[in-house]
């Protein structure tokens, strides 16, 4: 498969996540006042309070964010989270035309909020699971809590939780508590999705790799990912070969990423991965 092919099937996947993530925020959550975490949340406070379109905040918000990232995470990690934040905004802009124009109508309940909550947990969840699945983010927290993971060794998990808390807090300045209750359900069913989506979610993953070319395999990850590895001698007991075990553990957003690595270096490695519910170490939780 070509180099281009590749990237193709990595780039759709991530334009129809976006796109589904945008049509939740403007059908669902926007006309019945419920909430979202991260910079996104920040975007419909915005729009809440002052009326900005969120497909300008949003864009605005994820600008110096996007910069610190490239500087500290490198370039490698942050292009797929630029087509992230660039489709999300194109995708939110072409849905507030749409609605303005009134080829689609948003669905507003005027009693029960369940239905739209469960219903927008649904779509973010989706959306965002199929960004993620792919390798990229739509920005915001997702870029602080790398480099807060990278270099003080909290999960990313913990980070994300933390300031998602924080933003849906500060939104009971404007919207009602029911509201930001109904808000909750609609993240835990998003949360939910996400994980079913990703196969694994926050918990991180244990790859054991078994490879004539464990060496090499190594120090692609190490230089790569910036993980860790062991490297275990192993025996074939069929054929009586040499071999190497490579051991690592990485998080969800890293899978894929590993899994190339891989691949590319040696296609007829044999891969085992395990889940892995709780991890103590550098890049990781510490203690």
């Amino acid at each position: 498969m070509s180099k281009a092919l590749k990237q193709i099937r990595i780039i759709i996947p991530i334009l129809i996540g976006t796109a589904v993530y945008a049509f939740g925020l403007h059908y669902f959550v926007i006309p019945n006042q419920l909430m979202e975490g991260g910079v996104t949340g920040i975007a419909v406070l915005l729009n809440y309070a002052a009326g900005w379109p969120l497909s300008v905040s949003t864009l605005v918000l994820n600008v110096p964010l996007f910069l610190l990232g490239w500087k500290a995470l490198g370039r490698g990690q942050m292009m797929y989270t630029l087509l992230g934040v660039v489709s999300l905004s194109a995708f939110l802009a072409l849905i507030e035309r749409l609605i303005e124009n009134g080829i689609l109508v948003p669905f507003q309940s005027t009693s029960d909020y369940m239905l739209a909550a469960l219903y927008a947990g649904v779509s973010l969840g989706m959306g965002l699971g199929i960004v993620f699945r792919f390798g990229g983010t739509t920005g915001g927290v997702d870029i602080v809590a790398r480099i807060v993971s990278r270099y003080r060794g909290i999960s990313m998990g913990q980070i994300i939780l933390t300031l998602d808390a924080v933003i849906i807090g500060i939104s009971l300045l404007y919207i009602s508590i029911e509201k930001v209750l109904y808000t909750l359900v609609t993240v835990f069913i998003a949360s939910k999705l996400i994980d079913f989506i990703q196969d694994g979610a926050y918990a991180a993953k244990a790859f054991s790799i078994i490879s004539d070319q464990g060496e090499a395999i190594s120090l692609s990850i190490t230089k790569e990912l910036e993980r860790g590895v062991t490297l275990i001698p192993a025996k074939g007991a069929f054929s009586g070969q040499q071999k190497q075990v490579v051991y690592c553990v990485v998080q969800r957003q890293e899978i894929r990423r590993l899994k190339s690595i891989v691949r590319n270096i040696d296609p007829r490695a044999f891969i085992v991965i395990n889940e892995v519910h709780d991890v103590l170490g550098e890049g990781f939780k510490e203690e």
